[in-house]
């Protein structure tokens, strides 16, 4: 708790200098973007107990390896199982809610805390089913991955901060953690924040 305190101070301090801004940004933005990262960074317990449970994450993923593995190209690659036993998995877990195989390609199989954020690659735990498309949907969690982990390998965000938005209510949050500037071209901070779920 106390490294989550020290992380907050830490963006509170870099906002305030404005560090975590572009150039020329709106002040409005500035500010916005203040207030996200505090909520963000404050959190709730439970879903820092959720995104923290032992059975979700791998434990070569930590803040002091972030650049030695989620943040180089190809991690979750040389990490992730192989395919067949994935989708072997996703047929059990189809079959086991009573989703027949014609309507079980509508959804995704979907990692709680997804590798690229520090999830166990193939804990059973760590696996559920989401819907491809809507506002709860992979498609969506997704483009929030990639935001999140963007945030956390340019030192914008904890990975335990990263890990909590996506365990949390992502979907509540999501334009709101898909607006934050963490790097890359302004096309790419709007983007997704502009996908309607569909």
């Amino acid at each position: 708790m106390n490294a989550e305190k020290a992380a907050a101070r830490r963006i509170a301090r870099r906002m305030t200098e404005g560090i975590a801004c572009r150039p020329g940004a709106p002040r409005w933005r500035a500010r916005a973007l203040r207030v996200s990262l505090l909520a963000l960074a404050a959190g709730s317990a439970a879903q820092a107990a959720f995104a923290q449970d032992p059975q979700l994450l791998d434990t070569r993923v930590t803040q002091e390896s972030v650049t030695d593995t989620i943040c180089r190209p190809g991690y979750a690659d040389t990490v992730a199982p192989p395919f067949d036993e994935t989708m072997a998995l996703k047929d059990r877990m189809l079959a086991a809610r009573g989703i027949g195989a014609d309507d079980g390609v509508g959804y995704a199989l979907d990692r709680r805390v997804p590798i690229v954020l520090g999830g166990a690659p193939d804990a059973t735990a760590n696996f559920d089913l989401i819907p491809w498309g809507g506002h709860a949907g992979e498609r969506r969690k997704s483009l929030l991955t990639v935001r999140l982990k963007r945030c956390v390998c340019a030192g914008r965000m904890t990975l335990a901060q990263a890990q909590a938005a996506i365990t949390g209510n992502w979907v509540h949050q999501y334009n709101r953690l898909t607006r934050m500037d963490c790097g890359g071209s302004a096309d790419e901070t709007t983007s997704a924040s502009r996908d309607d779920g569909s």
